[in-house]
């Protein structure tokens, strides 16, 4: 037995030796083709065009002594189009080998033009194929950086509603080795019309050297709507309100690049008109061949204060603050009305007559309740149109570090020590300055839906815990403090629920300047507009390693387990019960192992 085992052993130790090898030369096996490049792995920029056979596995190491990053960039990739992502890909990895942290994966079904930035001077990058006979290329090159020396002009973030950018030192030569991305962000409910005025780069079938790639979306993780290169002055246009520009250079024939700009198109369709009121101003949106069939333009609208101008695109926009271009405010009982009005002058050359009917547009955006309901009137000399719609006041609610409510809690679950002092701030986020938030009524409850038990802290404005203190009225903030605390006979979350108001900071009389009053008192005071706000769940610290295990019972506090002598009696008797059946199963399975002592395991021969 002894020699078996050794003999084993040394089979083991071979194994692993032999397994050691073959990753050695897996990793170092090359025979994929390369070219366009010098001999060294080690060159400050190189370019491959790679043949790939089947069944191939090609590792590559990149390093220099220099303490700079490597960028990769595998403009064009032609793989197995039937292939899945497992069997036949390129890896790259951050370090010396295949066992360093993985940067990306490129395959056949990637929507990009894949780019990866090392940590260091170190980068690998591993080719596996297929046994499908196909012809494979694969084009790449790299190159060595520092990250902290940009190109002046290279990318940026682009959010006006229009504008123009162009390659670094357009129209002289772009410079070699650069990578810019520009990302292009306009408002909801737009989208983004991309013109290049000229693109000037390295002309090549497959735009593998220099190329600009579009991509429909925040990042270059969206989808590619193109990649191009050459002498063109192509169109696109992104599917919703952001737009990704990359320019891409290797280290050669660098030509004048591209100058492009952007304009905003309006996502939906609009017939006439459209009304929408946010939390802070009220957007119109007009047909322009609305006003064509009036034979007028942009250029004869007016609002109250002729200052404001609209914005121009596919449709005309008016985006109209509560708080300015002479909107009118009006406070009544329960509503908050915002009023303005598009005047539509007539641009007649004659001061006696005119053949141009008088359009005057009237909008008003009514706060109401939980709701806003927007009102739009169009007068067309005797012709009244009325549209409508809901909407909401933007409200929301958050923890903060201390009382001077300047830094926010981020993490959520909030893990808080028992009896820890809380800061609470309601945030109503609107422009207009003549409102002011007031914390009605909030309650905690060990559910997110509020379901019982549930603890007042705050109830008509009175404070009706020991710990709380709510902090004067403070424009558009509601603020209070508390101490932590966590429900009997249940789990350790704690939700809140704050109703809020909202009032006129004008009006004496209002409900928000009364504080604490009584139900009945309460009930003939005026607000203006009122919703509830969540925020949660809170967990103390000490429950934070049992949090994913919600199958744990809870244990009951001391002083209720010694209030149950009942139920401790019933556990004894159950126990007392289990031992008894324990004890007759010993003595019955011992009694029928001593009847089968002439039987003997025996071991069965190999056949």
């Amino acid at each position: 037995m002894e020699v078996v085992g050794r003999l084993i052993l040394l089979t083991l130790l071979i194994s692993s030796c032999l397994a050691d090898l073959n990753l050695t030369e897996s990793e170092a096996k090359s025979n994929c083709t390369a070219s366009l490049g010098g001999a060294s792995m080690s060159d400050v920029h190189k370019a491959m065009i790679l043949q790939l056979n089947p069944d191939e596995n090609c590792t590559w190491a990149i390093e220099r002594p220099e303490n700079n990053g490597i960028r990769i960039i595998f403009s064009h990739v032609e793989l197995d189009p039937d292939g899945s992502c497992e069997s036949e890909n390129i890896k790259v990895f951050d370090g010396t080998s295949t066992k360093g942290p993985l940067l990306g994966t490129v395959c056949s079904k990637n929507d990009y033009v894949p780019v990866f930035e090392s940590s260091s001077n170190r980068l690998t990058f591993q080719i596996v194929t297929d046994p499908a006979v196909i012809q494979r290329s694969v084009f790449l090159f790299y190159y060595f950086f520092s990250p902290g020396t940009p190109i002046p002009g290279c990318g940026g973030y682009l959010d006006a509603f229009e504008g123009s950018f162009t390659s670094p030192n357009y129209p002289q030569a772009h410079p070699e080795l650069a990578y810019c991305v520009w990302h292009i962000q306009v408002e909801k409910d737009y989208k983004i019309k991309l013109n290049f005025k000229e693109i000037f780069l390295e002309i090549d079938e497959y735009c593998r050297f220099d190329f600009i790639a579009v991509y429909d979306g925040p990042s270059t993780d969206s989808g590619l709507i193109a990649q191009v290169c050459g002498l063109k002055k192509p169109t696109f246009e992104s599917s919703a309100d952001s737009l990704t520009v990359v320019l891409s250079t290797d280290y050669a024939n660098s030509y004048r690049g591209f100058s492009a700009f952007y304009t905003s198109i309006y996502a939906e369709n609009v017939n006439t008109t459209s009304l929408t009121c946010f939390s802070d101003k009220m957007r119109v949106i007009l047909s322009k061949s609305y006003l064509e069939s009036f034979n007028y333009s942009e250029n004869n609208l007016l609002l109250n204060d002729p200052a404001c101008r609209p914005k121009v695109s596919n449709v005309v926009e008016f985006s109209i603050p509560f708080d300015g271009c002479g909107t009118i405010k009006e406070a009544e009982d329960y509503s908050i009305t915002y009023t303005n009005i598009i005047t539509v002058t007539p641009s007649s050359t004659s001061e006696v007559i005119t053949r141009q009917k008088r359009l005057q547009i009237v909008v008003k955006c009514e706060m109401e309740n939980n709701s806003t309901m927007e009102i739009m009137y169009i007068t067309e000399d005797d012709i009244i149109q009325i549209q409508s719609a809901l909407g909401r006041y933007n409200t929301s609610m958050a923890f903060f570090e201390s009382s001077s409510f300047e830094k926010p809690v981020l993490e959520s679950p909030y893990y808080v020590d028992l009896n820890q002092t809380l800061f609470v701030q309601a945030s109503l986020h609107t422009s207009d300055p003549d409102l002011v938030v007031f914390l009605d009524t909030c309650q905690a409850s060990p559910t997110s839906d509020l379901a019982p038990p549930t603890y007042d802290l705050i109830r008509s404005g009175c404070i009706h815990d020991d710990t709380c203190k709510v902090y004067p009225l403070s424009g558009h903030h509601g603020r209070f403090q508390f101490n932590a605390f966590k429900f009997l006979r249940s789990v350790s979350s704690v939700y809140l629920q704050c109703k809020i108001l909202i009032c006129s900071s004008n009006d004496p009389q209002s409900r928000c300047n009364q504080g604490c009053v009584s139900r009945r008192k309460r009930d003939i005071s005026s607000y203006k507009w009122k919703t509830d706000s969540v925020i949660g769940p809170i967990h103390l610290k000490r429950d934070r390693s049992a949090s994913g295990n919600s199958g744990l019972q809870h244990q009951l506090p001391a002083e209720e387990s010694q209030n149950q002598p009942f139920n401790s009696l019933h556990l004894f008797s159950f126990m007392a019960l289990a031992l008894n059946v324990v004890m007759v199963a010993t003595v019955t399975v011992r009694h029928y192992v001593n009847r089968r002592t002439d039987y003997k395991y025996q071991k069965l021969q190999n056949h």
